[in-house]
């Protein structure tokens, strides 16, 4: 970082040169649709195309051609273009193009900024639009309150600082090894999980394979050993059932936010919302049964679900006879089976006269503890690095965070008396 500062002081001793982001990049061109032969394909990035965390482009791609070509598919990208989001619900993602991606389509809903590199870096101006002034310019430069969105004119209107090419090199060397090291931490990290995960799936399939015969394992039908009950939202149009609610009803969000142990829920109903039977009970489960078929999760709190879950209750008789924590994990069996065992038609559900006829094993209590008990240690190692994995990725991106600050902000050339101190107090380079 000194090497940094001695070089800034060497080279640009009066302060950097800012210029207008239009005058650094190059003009892009855009993709003649009459021209191109039929069924020529090309790949396409479109909206969602942009990971929002990472930065990278998705690795599954929607192919098209001059028959198919959405509206926006209009621009050619090169290697090395840095794409910026300029509309809901992607403004401000951005990501650089891949060789492998040269010649792609992106849609209008991204400016490209080519880097005219006799002037800038591409990756100087990848760092450069991911800094916060960059946002903040965003910020205060959008159109639009219900869906807001900057044109690509006022993008380029940008000052952005343009040290020597060579201080460029140096400063896109230090964030790009952050850059690195934090895309390398999430691998590692990644693939460890991945590991617990299938040493978790390894030691559950083992455990949860009974014999039919023999082993003292009951073997009974599904509908017998849990009381099934269809989840419902209620109308949307009856305030009486949302507003102030407190009572957790669940959908797959819910799953996909907070595990398969929920407490609580995203969204929540009134007591006015409750029809027949009332709420499914705490230590009860819920299975998704159409749509995301085989998704299920155990509820710690009376709660509620939508109408793709079937909740499953453990019947009173048989509540001395059953672990709830074994029938948490058996929830993994069964949802499995339920992959295999859908309805043909349009609309995908599971098979709901075989549902109830499945078999479900009842071993005696000593071994659902034994099995409880290995296979909660597994789920813990592989909850607790799935909970503390974003909290790595996290704090490496903090770091890089706190440098690029540091070392994308100068001393502007030409700033007079005052603005002079003042930019040295704010912007000074003691990193």
């Amino acid at each position: 970082m000194n090497d940094i500062s001695k070089m800034i002081a060497q080279l640009c001793p009066d302060g950097v040169e800012y210029r207008k982001l239009g005058e650094v990049v190059e003009t892009t061109n855009s993709i003649k649709w009459k021209e191109q032969q039929p069924g020529k394909e090309y790949v396409y990035i479109d909206l969602a195309s942009v990971d929002v965390r990472t930065h990278r482009i998705i690795s599954e791609l929607t192919v098209i051609t001059k028959d198919n070509a959405p509206s926006r598919a209009q621009q050619i990208v090169k290697t090395g273009d840095v794409l910026f989001g300029t509309t809901r619900p992607t403004l401000m993602r951005y990501c650089q193009i891949p060789n492998e991606l040269d010649g792609s389509i992106c849609s209008t809903g991204y400016c490209i900024f080519r880097a005219n590199e006799n002037i800038v870096l591409a990756r100087w101006i990848f760092h450069v639009v991911s800094a916060n002034v960059f946002y903040d310019y965003v910020e205060k430069n959008q159109q639009g309150a219900g869906y807001p969105s900057i044109s690509d004119s006022m993008l380029k209107k940008m000052l952005i600082p343009v040290p020597p090419l060579s201080v460029q090199r140096m400063i896109v060397e230090v964030l790009d090894k952050f850059t690195e090291l934090e895309a390398e931490l999430e691998a590692e990290l990644e693939a460890e999980l991945e590991a617990r995960r299938r040493q978790y799936e390894h030691y559950r399939e083992r455990l949860l394979t009974f014999r039919r015969k023999g082993g003292g394992v009951r073997w009974m039908r599904l509908n017998d050993v849990f009381e099934l009950r269809n989840g419902y939202t209620p109308s949307k149009n009856n305030n009486e059932f949302w507003d102030g609610g407190s009572i957790p009803w669940l959908r797959m969000e819910d799953i996909r936010e907070n595990g398969r142990l929920l407490s609580d829920s995203i969204q929540h109903i009134t007591e006015k919302a409750i029809k027949g039977k009332g709420l499914f009970k705490a230590g009860s489960f819920i299975m998704a049964t159409t749509a995301t078929i085989g998704e299920h999760a155990m509820l710690i709190v009376d709660s509620l679900a939508n109408q793709q879950f079937t909740n499953l209750e453990i019947r009173k008789s048989l509540v001395s006879e059953l672990n709830a924590k074994f029938c948490f994990h058996y929830m993994y069996v069964i949802g499995e089976w339920c992959k295999k065992n859908v309805n043909a038609g349009g609309f995908a559900s599971v098979d709901m006269a075989k549902f109830k006829n499945y078999m479900f094993p009842v071993p005696p209590l000593s071994e659902q503890a034994r099995i409880v008990g290995i296979l909660d240690r597994f789920e813990a190692l592989t909850t607790d690095l799935q909970a503390g994995l974003p909290a790595e990725i996290a704090a490496r991106r903090r770091q890089y965070e706190y440098y690029r600050e540091r070392l994308l902000t100068f001393r502007r050339k030409g700033a007079q008396g005052s603005d002079v101190r003042r930019e040295e107090r704010e912007h000074g380079r003691e990193v």
